[in-house]
């Protein structure tokens, strides 16, 4: 038989497994699965990842392993909270200031940056369609009025992944979406056009991480997401009256 005809190899399933084990866990993560929420049913879950049962279960046992869910037999899988609880965390109680932000945007600085330039020598095609698909999941939650926490945490993750180190996408996963920080503004006109001209700008800066990362510019794409997120930071430590060099 000609070996041009051949059929392509089929994804084995163990790797499904992984890739399932990472679409759940992002859904963890990104709070659109909360703690306490029930899992979808076994055969839910195969109809929309196209996987079989097999696949599945080993999934769940993934993250069962890692502290993500547990599974009341009779009952369900549930959600019990972020990983392991010895892993590093950041609670939600721990950003209830803006002090508190501010610390964490510090954190994010020092990490994403180096992140950016890595994704800038590493990122494959795959990484790069990931990271559009959430920048259009953010431009598409901006037109319709919506909270692009989501979308704005996916871009943030699709980088760290393109790091091709697991490292940085564990850490960003284990911090998970509540590090995305927003503007604490009411429901009044004002305030929700201030909203509207944060998120434009966000998008705007994550649009020049995305073109130097994609053109493989290295300090183009240090330096970019070092200005979006100093410019975060900027904004809240202006808000809050803080010292630039204290953060108090």
């Amino acid at each position: 038989m000609n070996a041009s005809l051949s059929p392509p190899a089929r994804r084995r399933p163990r790797t499904l497994a992984l890739e399932l084990v990472e679409s759940l866990g992002d859904r963890i993560r990104d709070g659109r699965i909360a703690p306490g929420d029930k899992l979808p049913t076994e055969a839910a879950i195969m109809e929309e990842f196209g996987v079989s049962r097999t696949v599945v279960r080993e999934a769940i046992s993934k993250l069962q392993a890692s502290g993500l869910v547990e599974t009341r037999h009779g009952i369900g899988t549930f959600v019990v909270g972020l990983g392991d609880g010895a892993a590093f965390r950041i609670a939600p109680e721990q950003m209830g200031t803006l002090h508190d932000v501010i610390a964490v945007l510090e954190l994010r600085i020092g990490l994403e940056t180096e992140a950016a330039a890595l994704a800038a020598l590493r990122r494959t095609p795959e990484n790069l369609a990931q990271m559009r698909s959430a920048l259009d999941a953010f431009s598409a939650a901006l037109a319709q009025g919506r909270d692009a926490v989501g979308p704005d945490f996916q871009f943030h993750l699709e980088v760290a992944r393109a790091t091709q180190n697991p490292h940085f996408a564990e850490l960003m996963g284990t911090l998970g979406a509540m590090i995305i920080p927003r503007a604490r503004l009411g429901a009044e006109a004002g305030a929700q056009d201030a909203q509207r001209s944060y998120l434009q700008r966000a998008n705007a800066e994550h649009e020049n991480i995305y073109d130097a990362i994609a053109n493989q510019d290295v300090e183009a794409a240090r330096a970019a997401m070092r200005t979006h997120l100093a410019n975060s930071r900027e904004r809240r430590r202006r808000a809050a009256g803080l010292s630039p060099q204290t953060g108090k």
